[in-house]
């Protein structure tokens, strides 16, 4: 085909869906949420996961793929975890195309849905699809009253041929929390990060590129980042993956979660009229 097409329609459940498919790849987003849940390029497989068992509903989160996490990460008590920003359907703005194969399209969250006692905000989140999946946040403090503490993420899950026999490569001397053991601090020893059990860290000033080798798939995923600090690596292994409604008991086997945004301590506190931005490209070679 030539050039990009985007096309609207009901996706599962009936949640609005756009579609964008250029020359070379394919990816869905649902605008609950500006959730990207799908990109693959052409005759190769998707380099995205979803759970088999997501939700599809309003107001519910989508496991897998690109979830946009903010203004909080984590657990907040009497609060939906990772924030509200992934359940709201978000506005599209526009989309662009450029003189390649390349289609843009940016999404705002909608200023009404913000909860009262939180500072009035802007966020407006870029997606490029092209060769590559690119993605771009940008967050705006737009009170004149309070100032506005964020933390932003994106969540996002790699699809993978086996957990046990894939690395993460690009993290190493890089200290982190260990959320399995009370955030505790620790340094990433291992060049290659393998997977043995459970995995839960948020690496802290780690703005390199990620590497996520699949020697079985023959092919090395990069995960580059501008103005992101924070790496999470996530992989819920076999009892948490039971306890997860939305979450095939066997599914922990063909994902992990390389996340990228300033969290914990690399969150940012806007002041009235500041914004915080960062951005990640995902690319795909063989090996």
């Amino acid at each position: 085909m030539a050039g990009a097409k985007i096309s609207f329609r009901a996706g599962q459940g009936g949640l609005p869906l756009v579609r964008v498919e250029t020359a070379t790849s394919l990816a869905e987003i649902y605008l609950q949420g500006a959730h990207i849940t799908h990109f693959q390029r052409h005759g190769d497989k998707p380099i995205l996961f979803l759970s088999r068992q997501a939700m599809f509903a309003p107001g519910q989160p989508i496991r897998g793929g690109v979830p946009v996490i903010l203004p909080w990460f984590g657990n907040r008590d009497g609060q939906p975890a990772h924030g509200f920003a992934r359940t709201i359907p978000w506005e599209l703005l526009d989309v662009g195309f450029s003189d390649g194969d390349s289609a843009r399209l940016r999404f705002r969250f909608p200023e009404s849905a913000i909860p009262q006692g939180w500072a009035k905000f802007v966020a407006e989140f870029e997606v490029i699809v092209g060769m590559e999946l690119e993605m771009n946040l940008k967050v705006t403090n737009v009170d004149d009253s309070m100032a506005f503490p964020l933390e932003s993420c994106l969540h996002t899950y790699f699809g993978v041929s086996d957990i046990s026999q894939i690395e993460v490569n690009g993290l190493q001397g890089v200290n982190y929390l260990d959320a399995l053991d009370g955030f505790s601090n620790k340094t990433e020893q291992c060049a290659s990060i393998k997977f043995t059990g459970e995995v839960d860290r948020v690496y802290q000033n780690s703005p390199h590129t990620v590497e996520i080798v699949d020697r079985q798939w023959n092919r090395s995923i990069e995960v580059s980042k501008q103005d992101s600090l924070s790496t999470v690596v996530w992989n819920p292994w076999i009892e948490k993956s039971k306890r997860l409604t939305d979450y095939g008991d066997d599914e922990y086997l063909r994902m992990v979660c390389v996340e990228s945004g300033n969290v914990k301590q690399n969150q940012v506190v806007l002041a009235p009229g500041k914004s915080a931005e960062f951005g990640v490209a995902i690319d795909c070679f063989e090996l």
